[in-house]
């Protein structure tokens, strides 16, 4: 099953210094029919006005992986991290037992962002931060493992809980697949271009729960940069 959910369907507000759009309810948009796909609970699509941000806030019990579109966020929390992720690139959360961080875009021009929260397999636990560069040539053709809580993927960034976030990018008129399983929960979003996802139809920043699918064949319509999320 896949049910897609156009752009243009989303929930969100406009804070004047960010521009948000929720897949998920989140903050003040609330609809039933989407709290969550498995446990994939937010995917947010930010536009963040230069010089702006997110103050010092806090966090507890989530993995918050953050996928920049285009210009760069600046992070620092509690634990004295701080680290500037560019466009293309990831950035990890576990906020296990508590965390206080701040995001803010400290570039010329606008900041845009998936902000992803997926539930952690297990409640506590130190919290920690990490970013990593991912070139997008890298992907070119297959998706790429950004984040992951298998052991197995080793390149990724770490998270706690059972799920791997993907990125790929296919020119038009390529293909690439993915074997979810049929017990597993997806969620994919284009951040650029048009695709095909088993036959239903994508258009860039459109989302698509994907759920009791053995396997997902993603066929580009147009040049496109993907995100994907495969969790219990």
């Amino acid at each position: 099953m896949i049910d897609r959910r156009p752009f243009e369907s989303l929930g969100g507000a406009n804070h004047g210094w960010m521009n948000a759009k929720h897949h998920f309810s989140f903050a003040e948009y609330h609809d039933p029919k989407r709290m969550n796909v498995g446990a994939i609970r937010v995917w947010n699509d930010d536009e963040i006005a230069p010089g702006t941000g997110f103050p010092a806030h806090p966090h507890s019990d989530m993995e918050i992986v953050t996928y920049v579109r285009k210009g760069a966020i600046t992070h620092r929390d509690s634990l004295g991290n701080q680290g500037r992720t560019e466009a293309g690139d990831v950035q990890v959360m576990s906020a296990g037992t508590g965390i206080r961080h701040a995001e803010y875009n400290m570039e010329a021009e606008p900041t845009t962002l998936f902000q992803i929260w997926i539930l952690p397999n297990r409640r506590g636990g130190p919290p920690s931060w990490g970013a990593k560069p991912f070139p997008k040539n890298e992907r070119s053709g297959r998706f790429v493992t950004l984040a992951s809580g298998f052991a197995e993927d080793a390149d990724a960034l770490p998270i706690r809980t059972d799920a791997r976030v993907l990125g790929a990018t296919l020119k038009a008129g390529q293909s690439t697949e993915y074997a979810i399983g049929a017990t597993r929960n997806g969620y994919l979003v284009p951040a650029t271009g048009k695709i095909e996802v088993n036959g239903v139809t994508l258009n860039a920043r459109d989302g698509a729960a994907i759920q009791h699918e053995e396997s997902v064949r993603i066929t580009a319509l147009e040049d496109s940069e993907i995100v994907f999320v495969d969790a219990a």
